[in-house]
């Protein structure tokens, strides 16, 4: 009978051991993250903004990866671009955007003078420097790629990183693909910051 309540023991604690082992997509996508940290990638996991297709390609759901890019020297007004067919088209929902924000509100005096010491928050504006620009992502990358966004000195990228490590949507994964994959991003991430910024002294 001892014998007995020793196995189930064993068992049990063997049971949670695996229970607490994270899964193999777990674990992939640690060594993507470390990696894309590594090379400053920044990596972090967000809320999906509400202006791109998030999960089951619905605007502003679930949760995306989010890789930024800080660089030296270089500034970029606050545009945004959405990854369609393989290229990357500009974001003209910010037109609308603009237009609501600019309407004029009865606000009470009270309410009014609250908020006249808020911060208005600076609107993207429309930058048309990488519209129709093909992605030149790795294969493994690209479908999974859904928005860019540049502000200030960083250019960040919104992709499902998850499915990069996922068996079902990567099926030709291998490890040693990480890091050249990476770098590709990378200087793809610098290649589009220098046009933006190129773009923007032009205009001016």
């Amino acid at each position: 009978m001892g014998i007995w309540i020793a196995i189930l023991i064993v068992m049990f604690v063997l049971g949670s051991m695996m229970a607490l082992k994270p899964s193999g997509i777990d674990q992939r996508l640690d060594k993507l993250r470390i990696e894309a940290r590594r090379m400053q990638l920044n990596p972090k996991l967000v809320a999906c903004p509400e202006w791109m297709q998030g999960r089951d390609n619905e605007m502003g759901r679930g949760m995306i990866g989010q890789y930024g890019l800080v660089l030296d020297n270089i500034k970029m007004p606050h545009t945004r671009y959405k990854a369609i067919n393989g290229q990357w088209r500009a974001d003209t929902s910010i037109e609308s955007i603009k237009a609501d924000t600019s309407t004029k509100l009865d606000i009470p005096t009270k309410v009014r003078t609250n908020t006249q010491t808020m911060t208005a928050k600076p609107m993207p504006k429309i930058d048309f420097s990488l519209d129709k620009l093909p992605l030149e992502l790795p294969p493994s990358i690209e479908p999974f790629v859904k928005a860019l966004v540049t502000q200030a000195n960083s250019v960040i990228i919104y992709w499902e990183d998850v499915d990069y490590v996922r068996p079902s949507t990567n099926p030709a994964y291998k490890s040693y693909n990480i890091e050249p994959d990476l770098l590709v991003l990378k200087t793809q991430l610098e290649k589009w910051a220098l046009q933006v910024q190129n773009a923007q002294k032009s205009a001016s």
